[in-house]
Protein backbone atom coordinates (compact mmCIF):
# COMPACT_ATOMS: atom_id res chain seq x y z
CA UNK A 1 0.00 0.00 0.00
CA UNK A 2 3.23 2.76 0.23
CA UNK A 3 2.00 5.60 -2.41
CA UNK A 4 -1.31 6.02 -1.26
CA UNK A 5 -2.61 8.89 0.46
CA UNK A 6 0.60 10.87 0.16
CA UNK A 7 -0.82 13.65 -2.80
CA UNK A 8 -3.55 13.81 -5.75
CA UNK A 9 -4.13 12.19 -8.96
CA UNK A 10 -5.37 13.98 -11.88
CA UNK A 11 -8.46 11.72 -12.48
CA UNK A 12 -10.66 9.05 -11.38
CA UNK A 13 -9.80 5.38 -11.06
CA UNK A 14 -11.01 3.66 -14.42
CA UNK A 15 -14.25 1.01 -13.42
CA UNK A 16 -16.51 -0.40 -12.53
CA UNK A 17 -15.36 -2.91 -12.00
CA UNK A 18 -12.61 -1.66 -9.57
CA UNK A 19 -9.45 -4.03 -8.74
CA UNK A 20 -7.17 -3.32 -6.42
CA UNK A 21 -8.57 0.75 -5.42
CA UNK A 22 -10.68 3.59 -5.79
CA UNK A 23 -10.95 7.11 -6.26
CA UNK A 24 -12.82 10.29 -4.93
CA UNK A 25 -12.62 13.71 -5.91
CA UNK A 26 -11.63 16.12 -3.23
CA UNK A 27 -11.95 19.26 -5.01
CA UNK A 28 -12.05 19.90 -8.99
CA UNK A 29 -8.97 17.74 -10.08
CA UNK A 30 -7.73 16.69 -6.97
CA UNK A 31 -8.25 12.94 -6.93
CA UNK A 32 -7.48 11.30 -3.65
CA UNK A 33 -7.04 6.93 -4.45
CA UNK A 34 -7.86 5.04 -1.92
CA UNK A 35 -6.99 0.97 -1.77
CA UNK A 36 -9.83 -1.52 -1.58
CA UNK A 37 -9.47 -3.53 1.70
CA UNK A 38 -11.60 -6.63 1.77
CA UNK A 39 -13.76 -7.03 4.61
CA UNK A 40 -13.68 -10.59 6.89
CA UNK A 41 -15.96 -13.26 4.38
CA UNK A 42 -14.28 -12.10 1.07
CA UNK A 43 -17.52 -10.58 -0.47
CA UNK A 44 -17.18 -7.63 0.11
CA UNK A 45 -14.84 -4.59 0.66
CA UNK A 46 -14.38 -1.01 1.35
CA UNK A 47 -12.43 1.99 0.32
CA UNK A 48 -10.03 2.37 3.02
CA UNK A 49 -8.43 5.70 4.26
CA UNK A 50 -5.84 5.66 7.43
CA UNK A 51 -4.84 9.24 8.61
CA UNK A 52 -1.73 9.25 10.83
CA UNK A 53 -0.21 7.42 7.12
CA UNK A 54 -1.49 10.24 4.75
CA UNK A 55 0.65 13.38 3.35
CA UNK A 56 0.09 17.05 5.18
CA UNK A 57 -0.40 18.09 2.03
CA UNK A 58 -3.57 15.49 2.06
CA UNK A 59 -4.28 16.68 5.51
CA UNK A 60 -4.23 19.92 5.11
CA UNK A 61 -7.00 19.78 2.57
CA UNK A 62 -9.10 17.29 4.58
CA UNK A 63 -8.86 19.51 7.84
CA UNK A 64 -10.05 22.51 5.50
CA UNK A 65 -12.57 21.14 4.29
CA UNK A 66 -13.79 19.36 7.99
CA UNK A 67 -14.04 22.67 9.35
CA UNK A 68 -16.09 24.19 7.10
CA UNK A 69 -18.70 21.40 7.57
CA UNK A 70 -18.22 21.76 10.96
CA UNK A 71 -19.02 25.68 10.92
CA UNK A 72 -22.46 24.42 9.88
CA UNK A 73 -23.15 23.09 13.32
CA UNK A 74 -21.54 26.59 15.38
CA UNK A 75 -20.07 24.24 17.81
CA UNK A 76 -18.51 25.79 21.29
CA UNK A 77 -16.26 22.66 21.26
CA UNK A 78 -14.48 20.32 18.96
CA UNK A 79 -14.62 16.38 20.50
CA UNK A 80 -11.94 14.18 18.57
CA UNK A 81 -12.11 10.49 18.58
CA UNK A 82 -9.50 8.18 19.09
CA UNK A 83 -7.74 7.11 17.09
CA UNK A 84 -7.24 8.74 13.86
CA UNK A 85 -9.78 11.56 14.41
CA UNK A 86 -7.14 12.96 17.12
CA UNK A 87 -5.45 13.82 13.39
CA UNK A 88 -7.74 16.34 12.25
CA UNK A 89 -9.85 17.56 15.84
CA UNK A 90 -6.95 19.74 16.49
CA UNK A 91 -6.70 21.31 13.25
CA UNK A 92 -10.20 21.60 12.80
CA UNK A 93 -10.89 23.33 16.68
CA UNK A 94 -8.16 25.69 15.49
CA UNK A 95 -9.51 26.32 12.21
CA UNK A 96 -12.50 27.19 14.22
CA UNK A 97 -10.92 29.88 16.21
CA UNK A 98 -11.21 27.36 19.50
CA UNK A 99 -8.18 27.49 22.17
CA UNK A 100 -8.41 23.72 22.75
CA UNK A 101 -10.39 20.48 22.22
CA UNK A 102 -11.34 17.73 23.95
CA UNK A 103 -9.86 14.44 23.12
CA UNK A 104 -11.42 11.03 23.72
CA UNK A 105 -9.25 7.95 24.19
CA UNK A 106 -8.88 4.11 24.85
CA UNK A 107 -6.12 4.08 27.54
CA UNK A 108 -7.58 4.22 30.71
CA UNK A 109 -5.56 6.81 32.86
CA UNK A 110 -5.59 5.83 36.95
CA UNK A 111 -7.43 9.12 38.02
CA UNK A 112 -10.24 7.56 35.14
CA UNK A 113 -13.64 6.42 36.20
CA UNK A 114 -15.31 3.34 35.10
CA UNK A 115 -18.32 5.01 34.91
CA UNK A 116 -17.54 7.56 32.68
CA UNK A 117 -16.71 4.86 30.14
CA UNK A 118 -18.42 2.75 27.59
CA UNK A 119 -17.13 -0.43 25.43
CA UNK A 120 -16.33 0.56 21.63
CA UNK A 121 -15.44 -1.50 18.51
CA UNK A 122 -14.87 -0.45 15.38
CA UNK A 123 -15.08 -1.88 11.32
CA UNK A 124 -11.43 -2.13 11.30
CA UNK A 125 -10.88 -3.10 15.12
CA UNK A 126 -13.53 -6.07 15.88
CA UNK A 127 -11.73 -7.11 18.85
CA UNK A 128 -13.57 -7.26 22.54
CA UNK A 129 -12.27 -5.65 25.59
CA UNK A 130 -11.68 -1.92 24.00
CA UNK A 131 -13.34 1.33 26.13
CA UNK A 132 -13.51 4.43 25.45
CA UNK A 133 -13.20 7.08 28.32
CA UNK A 134 -13.39 10.51 29.24
CA UNK A 135 -11.06 12.48 31.56
CA UNK A 136 -13.09 13.43 34.35
CA UNK A 137 -11.03 16.77 34.66
CA UNK A 138 -12.06 17.83 31.25
CA UNK A 139 -15.87 17.84 31.99
CA UNK A 140 -16.05 21.43 32.33
CA UNK A 141 -14.89 21.93 29.10
CA UNK A 142 -18.45 20.32 28.18
CA UNK A 143 -20.64 21.56 30.17
CA UNK A 144 -23.95 23.53 28.51
CA UNK A 145 -21.76 23.71 25.24
CA UNK A 146 -22.69 22.64 21.81
CA UNK A 147 -20.16 19.82 20.62
CA UNK A 148 -19.23 18.68 17.42
CA UNK A 149 -18.07 15.22 17.33
CA UNK A 150 -14.67 14.75 14.71
CA UNK A 151 -13.33 10.99 13.51
CA UNK A 152 -11.14 9.98 10.41
CA UNK A 153 -14.10 7.59 9.26
CA UNK A 154 -17.62 6.56 9.97
CA UNK A 155 -18.65 3.35 8.32
CA UNK A 156 -21.07 1.01 10.35
CA UNK A 157 -21.52 3.92 13.47
CA UNK A 158 -20.44 1.91 15.97
CA UNK A 159 -17.75 4.39 17.04
CA UNK A 160 -20.78 7.07 16.71
CA UNK A 161 -23.07 5.50 18.98
CA UNK A 162 -20.08 4.69 21.45
CA UNK A 163 -19.54 8.42 21.92
CA UNK A 164 -23.41 9.45 22.02
CA UNK A 165 -23.64 6.89 24.91
CA UNK A 166 -20.50 7.96 26.49
CA UNK A 167 -21.44 11.86 26.24
CA UNK A 168 -25.15 11.21 27.06
CA UNK A 169 -24.82 9.30 30.14
CA UNK A 170 -22.96 12.75 31.44
CA UNK A 171 -25.84 15.05 29.84
CA UNK A 172 -23.89 16.32 27.48
CA UNK A 173 -25.64 16.82 23.93
CA UNK A 174 -24.06 16.23 20.55
CA UNK A 175 -25.00 18.73 17.57
CA UNK A 176 -23.24 16.31 14.93
CA UNK A 177 -20.22 14.86 13.75
CA UNK A 178 -17.65 15.70 10.81
CA UNK A 179 -15.84 12.73 9.34
CA UNK A 180 -13.08 12.81 6.36
CA UNK A 181 -14.72 9.66 5.20
CA UNK A 182 -18.15 8.18 5.19
CA UNK A 183 -18.05 4.38 4.03
CA UNK A 184 -21.33 3.31 2.23
CA UNK A 185 -24.95 4.93 3.17
CA UNK A 186 -25.90 3.20 6.26
CA UNK A 187 -27.74 4.48 9.08
CA UNK A 188 -25.78 6.75 11.63
CA UNK A 189 -26.74 7.49 15.47
CA UNK A 190 -25.60 11.11 15.03
CA UNK A 191 -26.04 13.82 12.05
CA UNK A 192 -22.76 12.79 10.34
CA UNK A 193 -21.08 15.31 7.44
CA UNK A 194 -18.36 13.75 5.26
CA UNK A 195 -15.59 14.93 2.75
CA UNK A 196 -16.08 12.34 1.08
CA UNK A 197 -18.36 9.24 0.86
CA UNK A 198 -17.09 5.96 -1.79
CA UNK A 199 -19.08 2.80 -1.81
CA UNK A 200 -19.04 -0.28 -0.59
CA UNK A 201 -18.18 -2.82 -2.86
CA UNK A 202 -19.37 -6.37 -3.41
CA UNK A 203 -17.08 -8.75 -5.33
CA UNK A 204 -17.80 -10.60 -8.61
CA UNK A 205 -15.88 -12.60 -11.24
CA UNK A 206 -14.24 -9.73 -12.92
CA UNK A 207 -13.74 -7.55 -9.81
CA UNK A 208 -15.25 -4.77 -7.21
CA UNK A 209 -18.39 -3.44 -8.36
CA UNK A 210 -20.15 -0.99 -6.10
CA UNK A 211 -23.34 -1.76 -4.24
Amino acid sequence: MDGFWQGFANGAVEGPPFIDRYAVELAPGRWLVLPIRVLPGGRTAVASFIANQASFSVLDLLTERMAALAVEVQPDVVVGLPTLGLAFAPGVARRLGHENFVPLGYSRKFWYRDDMSVPIRSITSPGEGKRLYIDPLILPRLADRRVVVIDDVASTGASLGAVAALLGTLGIAIEGCVVAMRQGAGTMPLPVRSVFQPPRFVRRADGWWPI
